[in-house]
């Protein structure tokens, strides 16, 4: 009998069955099931299994946390279902055909824009920037006219500026051929296309009159040459054309000639379709969008749509729809030259930064939190929100609610003050750069607006026990029973420097960040268990605590180890590296070595992970947390390998020190 066999029949029975699973695999740390109906999942069942640490549903996967002895509960589970698992690609195959049109239509385009989102923020950056040389003035004058200088930083800087956003279509074609597994050089020569300088200047339609605009003459047909710059539709319509081409003509073209054919017969078409068809119908598809959008917030119901937003943005988010505002924001510069969106974004992530501050006063002197707290702040007010939301806001839930109402006020406010951005990508603080000068202050004051209400609010709606999800509330009072205001009957808090702690250190030199900060959902919820985790500088990494390795997975990108307390540790090398089946990994030692923080366990390819589209996050986590007693992240930012990272004690170390086993809380 396997040593999970009990808990995989119960997880079989919870999930409805084997009837009603249609396909499964695992990775380092969890199942991924794709199934036929999600409610028949008994979740209150699941929770109840001793092995599950935790579960959630995404991208149409229903996920069971399990650990690092996940490949042993697998097996069990092939045994009792009587099913055989399937690769990641065939379940994550499975799992989009779960989804509907709508979701995996959002999926698809998250999928377009994730890669270009480095670009389009430093674009935006850089056209914030410009947009301070050109439009600030003081004394009179702008910067650009007061100093050579600054006129040639100006002048320079646009050939960046003018890669990034008006070449955006080159991009967006390169992105979905990589996306849609075809040949990606393809896609870039048909963005190139699209925005070729032989190509009237799309900036340049408006103001020349028709009989200028130049045209390829066939005889019996003229085209118009017009460029796409800065298009996102015309862009998209050719790039999907030109996938399913390829597609078609790869089946029914020899392989023996298909290297030759195959290219020809697609890219030559679409450039053709994409002159003729598809550029001039997505424009005007593009258009009519940013027409619809822009009627809507400059109304005389902007306010109602400007509320809307802001309360809606950060729900939006956590459901991953919010990747379509930036196709929308594209299309909105590209049209009109400038988007009263984007200041409305800038502003959300303010609110849930400002939130997230208020939380970690209210909580000040609790260092396990403050190191989540006080980086995700920091992150949410320089524009990347989820570890704030799902660090922090989420988890309590009364600083989300604080937040976006104070978004909803903030981008109530600048909607109707008519606050427009010249570029997208900088959120967050840093927002105010890519506003259209004349709306610089009044976008202060929405500023503003977005730091001190969610602030105070969450202040307010913490007493309010039906949005406090976590701490104690007083029943008599409805106050917050605050960590260090514990009631009598609790028992007396021991010294702490009676209690031996045991270390964690850094297993490579790079920036330490708390759990909350990794773009992963399982490691940032703590459902693994406590941990840190670092971005490393090189692909040397070594033992994070003095062990023993226990297990190296299958495809060498995670190792436990076990310390000589009996906490289990993981040290996980990148996120979802499962796929890379060991490619990018040298490991150095195997089941049953002693290890400390001198011995190198693994050798990362960094660069084989990055070009394979992978994060290189290195997670160190105490896969069984529930022996922890205490647990504090000591460091975050930039350390050595080696330095102190951590201090862990098992409940066990405390009842040691005390000489007897701490009472439960009456």
């Amino acid at each position: 009998m396997g040593k999970y066999e009990s808990d995989a029949k119960q997880l079989l029975s919870a999930l409805g069955g084997a009837d009603n699973i249609t396909s499964f695999m695992h990775c380092a740390t969890r199942m991924r099931f794709v199934l036929k109906d999600d409610a028949k999942a008994n979740k209150a069942a699941i929770e109840k299994i001793g092995a599950v640490r935790g579960m959630f549903t995404n991208a149409g996967q229903f996920q069971v946390i399990i650990g690092n002895e996940v490949p042993d509960f697998y097996h069990d589970f092939t045994t009792v279902s009587g099913l055989s698992g399937a690769s990641k690609e065939a379940t994550k195959a499975a799992a989009k055909t779960h989804q509907n049109v709508i979701q995996r239509a959002v999926a698809t385009l998250a999928e377009i824009f994730t890669p270009l989102l480095p670009a389009i923020i430093v674009g935006g950056l850089i056209l914030g920037f410009r947009n301070i040389l050109e439009g600030v003035q003081f004394g009179g004058a702008t910067i650009v006219e007061q100093s050579q200088f600054w006129a040639g930083v100006n002048a320079f800087l646009w050939l960046p500026g003018e890669a990034i956003f008006h070449f955006l279509p080159v991009g967006i074609t390169w992105s979905i051929t990589r996306k849609m597994g075809t040949t990606q050089i393809l896609g870039i020569v048909l963005g190139i296309t699209l925005v070729s300088p032989q190509l009237l200047n799309a900036y340049a339609v408006s103001s020349t009159a028709a009989s200028k605009i130049p045209f390829w003459d066939f005889g019996f047909a003229q085209v118009n040459m017009i460029g796409y710059q800065a298009q996102v539709i015309p862009a998209m319509l050719a790039g999907f054309m030109l996938v399913y081409l390829e597609r078609f003509f790869r089946k029914h073209i020899p392989q023996a000639i298909s290297m030759i054919f195959v290219p020809f017969f697609s890219l030559l078409p679409t450039i053709l379709v994409a002159h003729v068809v598809l550029g001039p119908f997505g424009w005007w598809v593009g258009d009519g969008l940013s027409a619809i959008v822009n009627a809507g917030l400059t109304s005389n119901f902007s306010w109602l749509f400007g509320l809307a937003f802001g309360l809606l943005y950060a729900p939006v988010v956590i459901t991953g729809l919010h990747h379509t505002t930036l196709a929308i924001d594209a299309q909105l510069i590209s049209t009109y030259g400038s988007t009263n969106l984007w200041p409305m974004i800038a502003l959300s992530n303010i609110a849930q930064g400002s939130a997230t501050l208020a939380v970690a006063i209210a909580h000040r002197g609790n260092k396990q939190e403050e190191g989540i707290s006080v980086p995700a702040t920091i992150s949410a007010y320089l524009g990347v929100t989820e570890p704030a939301m799902f660090g922090i806001n989420l988890k309590y839930v009364y600083p989300f609610i604080a937040a976006i109402i104070g978004s909803g006020i903030a981008g109530m406010f600048v909607t109707i003050m008519g606050v427009r951005a010249y570029s997208i990508g900088v959120g967050g603080l840093p927002g105010i750069l890519s506003i259209v000068g004349q709306f610089i202050g009044v976008f202060a004051i929405g500023m503003v607006i977005a730091v001190a209400v969610p602030f105070v609010l969450t202040f307010v709606l913490r007493k309010v026990p039906a949005l406090n999800k976590i701490e104690a509330v007083d029943d008599a009072t409805g106050a917050i029973i605050d960590e260090d205001e514990a009631p009598a009957t609790q028992p007396l808090a021991m010294d702490a420097e009676s209690v031996q702690f045991d270390y964690l250190y850094a297993p490579t030199t790079g920036q330490v960040m708390p759990l909350a900060a990794v773009p992963d959902q399982v490691f940032a919820q703590n459902m693994m268990g406590e941990g840190f985790a670092v971005d490393p500088q090189d692909g040397h990494i070594n033992s994070p605590v003095v062990g023993t390795v226990t297990s190296v997975f299958d495809t060498k990108h995670a190792i436990g180890i076990r310390m000589q307390n009996g906490l289990e540790v993981l040290v996980h090398m990148g996120l979802d590296t499962v796929a890379l089946k060991g490619a990018p990994f040298t490991v150095h030692v195997q089941p049953g070595d002693a290890v400390d923080p001198s011995v190198t366990l693994a050798v990362m390819d960094i660069a084989a992970v990055k070009a394979a589209g992978h994060s290189t996050e290195v997670i160190v986590v105490i896969t069984n947390s529930d022996r922890l007693d205490e647990f504090k992240l000591l460091a975050t930012g930039a350390h050595k390998m080696g330095d102190e990272i951590a201090a862990a004690k098992t409940a066990e170390m405390s009842e040691q020190a005390t000489g007897s086993a701490v009472a439960p809380a009456l």
